[in-house]
């Protein structure tokens, strides 16, 4: 059982396996969304967008189910070395990797609804509409998702600098704590 729950050293299996593959989700994300702004109109170019909009929505399903073992096991604890701005740094961007994994699948929903653009989940699962076809909720909705992806990479190159610093430079467990591997 304690290879399951985090404990004040390590994070626990289910909180490790929802991290990394969240982060994979996030990083296939971030590629199928430029791929498919990118790419010509043609059939190739609508599929990406469902794999976009699907692996998004399951990106948020995933987060609401790792919010609900994140609120029944405690965090481990920081390294008590740890400066009061780092602290602050590390709560600061984890709320925001929180906030942005649900605001980027909702703001997709709004552009989806709001385009009139039917769409299945996966193809198989109609996904209700959340506003009116609006052109300008489109167009303004479209705007803050991009924001928002930039957003998510500048907090995610601070997250993934963050780690590798504490690993290479403080030579905490900070880092290796979330390996798959990492110390029990």
């Amino acid at each position: 059982m304690s290879v399951l729950r985090n404990d004040a050293d390590s994070w626990g299996a289910p909180a490790k396996l929802f991290h990394w593959v969240m982060a994979a989700l996030i990083f296939a994300q971030i590629a199928l969304g430029l791929a498919a702004v990118g790419w010509r109109v043609s059939p190739t170019k609508l599929n990406l967008f469902v794999w976009h909009k699907s692996t998004g929505l399951l990106i948020l399903a995933l987060l609401v189910l790792r919010l609900l073992w994140r609120l029944s096991n405690r965090a481990p604890d920081l390294p008590r070395e740890m400066a009061p701005w780092e602290r602050a740094a590390a709560h600061l961007s984890h709320f925001l990797l929180y906030a942005l994994m649900i605001a980027l699948p909702l703001t997709g929903w709004v552009i989806a609804s709001a385009s009139n653009v039917p769409f299945k989940i996966f193809w198989l699962i109609p996904l209700p509409a959340i506003v009116a076809p609006d052109k300008a909720v489109e167009d303004l909705f479209s705007s803050v998702h991009g924001w928002l992806v930039a957003l998510l990479a500048l907090v995610l190159v601070a997250h993934i600098g963050a780690a590798l610093r504490h690993h290479y430079v403080k030579r905490d467990a900070v880092l290796s704590r979330m390996l798959p591997w990492g110390t029990r």
